[in-house]
């Protein structure tokens, strides 16, 4: 990956204390942990920056077409996705951009609607029958031109014939609560929609549909994305019935449809999760360290305990980087985030080993429905608190400690979303 080379070469010149936003986390901090920190956001930005959308779209924009050109964007990454086409794009353009509430982001030519996430909203109803009704004004010799990013399943919803707003928030809520991974609930949300599971695209034709999409899903699966509003879906009602089934949720009475089987349309990936991994190793082998890259998708308790034995197996020097989206059952009322939990967990095995630093942050910038993007953790996270950290992991709290120890992760929307980045770092 020459690119993300060249994006760390640059990088690297600069000293750590010199990086912009590096550095200035408050509270609970020993003076060792605070270089190795800083270490671990370069490691994390650098993975981050890598998949911006002004740096990987241009290169997949399409012609411009001889009729109207109709953006759509959604997702979390939509504003600065489109600002990339609006900034690359000559001939007239127009469209919507659906971005989640406190989107600060504004567009020349693009509208931006706000809505919300992970649950549906009024907001989200709206926005995808806004998206329809755009598709559907296309016509034979013009462009429908989709930029797609993780969260354009909560952002843009229009449940099925039959099915309220309320019903479809309570089955979204007991699937996130559930510990399903995001596939299964991708899977029921399209057999539950209006808009999902290819229909944006039927609704596009006769126009060329063009899909650029920044993945944030396992395997990069198009219907996954969004939970694909643009691409054919292999999957069927029995399958989202069993998957309801299996995690003992309810399943609705109405709303129920099947997915478009066949879509035609172009289908472009600018950015995954690799691309930010690959960028984040070359960061840690500049900073002197062996990194060693996998992708985990697993309970995020689980993958914490796990990565943490991994790391006081493994040499000084070493970097465990890691990606990939990881899952949260939900048994307690408390705070944080699926990355928080992993770092809680991790803190917890490494007890006592001051020599092994971790950062654990979704690259969107928010951990679950917290307002972090994730928390630090080191071997003297469990002796900085003062309380049970035990009882915290048990009842989904690990936002409530971080915050105490003062090792929260902030670094607000980020304009990009390809998954979770974790690192560890084992010293001497």
């Amino acid at each position: 990956m020459a690119d993300s080379f060249v994006v760390a070469d640059l990088f690297t010149r600069q000293r750590i204390d010199e990086v912009p936003g590096l550095m200035k986390r408050s509270g609970g901090l020993i003076a060792l942990a605070m270089d190795v920190r800083a270490k671990l956001e370069a490691i994390f930005r650098m993975g981050m920056e890598s998949c911006r959308p002004a740096r990987l779209m241009p290169p997949h924009l399409p012609d411009p077409p001889a009729g109207k050109t109709f953006l759509l964007a959604l997702g979390k990454a939509a504003v600065p996705m489109a600002e990339t086409v609006e900034r690359n794009w000559e001939g007239p353009l127009s469209g919507l951009a659906v971005a989640p509430h406190g989107n600060t982001g504004r567009l020349e030519r693009i509208e931006v609607l706000e809505a919300a996430h992970p649950v549906p909203d009024e907001s989200s109803l709206a926005a995808a029958q806004r998206l329809l009704d755009l598709a559907s004004a296309a016509g034979r010799g013009d462009l429908v031109l989709v930029l797609l990013s993780g969260g354009a399943s909560s952002l843009a919803s229009l449940p099925g014939q039959g099915l309220g707003l309320a019903e479809k928030q309570r089955i979204v809520r007991d699937l996130l609560r559930s510990g399903a991974p995001i596939g299964e609930i991708n899977i029921v949300r399209r057999h539950l929609s209006a808009f999902k599971g290819g229909r944006l695209a039927l609704a596009a034709a006769p126009a060329r549909l063009v899909t650029i999409a920044i993945s944030d899903v396992e395997g990069d699966r198009m219907e996954d994305i969004g939970s694909g509003p643009t691409v054919a879906d292999p999957t069927t009602i029995g399958e989202a019935r069993a998957l309801l089934a299996k995690y003992d949720i309810v399943s609705p009475a109405a709303g129920w449809s099947e997915s478009a089987k066949t879509v035609t349309g172009d289908w472009r990936l600018a950015a995954s999760a690799g691309r930010a991994l690959a960028a984040a190793a070359e960061k840690a082998a500049a900073l002197g360290y062996r990194p060693i890259v996998s992708e985990i998708y697993a309970e995020a308790r689980e993958a914490g305990r796990a990565q943490a034995e991994l790391a006081l197996r493994s040499p000084p020097g070493t970097a465990l980087i890691s990606g990939g989206e990881l899952t949260v059952t939900v048994v307690g009322k408390g705070h944080g985030g699926p990355n928080q939990e992993f770092a809680l967990a991790a803190a917890m095995a490494l007890a006592g080993h001051p020599n092994i630093c971790g950062l654990a942050a979704d690259t969107d910038g928010v951990d679950g429905r917290s307002e972090a993007a994730g928390a630090f953790f080191d071997g003297d996270t469990i002796g900085r608190f003062r309380g049970d950290s035990v009882a915290m992991l048990a009842r989904n709290d690990s936002g409530s400690l971080f915050a105490a120890t003062g090792d929260l992760f902030v670094t607000g929307p980020t304009g990009t979303n390809v998954n979770d980045l974790r690192v560890l770092l084992i010293d001497s």
